[in-house]
C-alpha cells in the first residue's frame, strides 16, 4: 500500500522518521568531554512512544477519491533521562551516577563491574611484580 492510498501511513512513516533524527547512538551514550586531565562520557536512557489512529467516515458509497472521508492522527514522545557519567582518569574508569540509586540487583552490579575491574586488575598487578626474599 502506496502513501497516496492510505495517508495514515504516511504520517506514521514521517513520526517514526523524526523519532529516529532524535534518537541515535549519540543520544543514549554522549560525545567524550575533556575537562582538567579526565574524560567525561555521559550515559542517558531514552524511552519513547508512539499513539495514533484514524476512520474513514461517511455515507457507505465510496466516492472517487476516498481520502476526502478519512480522519486521523498520529502522535509520539521521547524522554530522554540522563543516567551517569563514565569517568576516565589515568587508566581508571568509573561510573558517576546522576540518576536515582540503583533498587535492583542487576542494576547494583552493573554499577560495581569497574570497580571490580579495577581491583582485579590491581591484583595481577601485585602477582606479577617481583617479591623481595628475606
Amino acid at each position: 500500500m502506496d502513501n497516496k492510498s492510505n495517508p495514515l501511513s504516511g504520517m506514521l512513516q514521517e513520526a517514526m522518521g523524526k523519532v529516529r533524527e532524535m534518537v541515535d547512538a549519540n543520544t543514549i551514550v554522549g560525545q567524550p568531554i575533556q575537562a582538567e586531565g579526565m574524560t567525561l562520557i555521559p550515559i542517558s536512557k531514552v524511552s519513547f512512544g508512539f499513539g495514533g489512529g484514524g476512520a474513514e467516515y461517511g455515507g457507505q458509497s465510496k466516492p472517487a477519491d476516498a481520502r476526502q472521508n478519512l480522519g486521523g492522527g498520529i502522535g509520539s514522545g521521547v524522554k530522554i533521562t540522563p543516567v551517569a557519567f563514565l569517568v576516565l582518569k589515568e587508566g581508571t574508569v568509573r561510573v558517576l551516577p546522576v540518576a536515582v540509586p540503583a533498587v535492583g540487583t542487576m542494576d547494583r552490579i552493573v554499577e560495581m563491574v569497574p570497580d571490580l575491574v579495577d581491583k582485579v586488575a590491581n591484583m595481577l598487578k601485585k602477582e606479577e611484580s617481583p617479591q623481595e626474599e628475606f
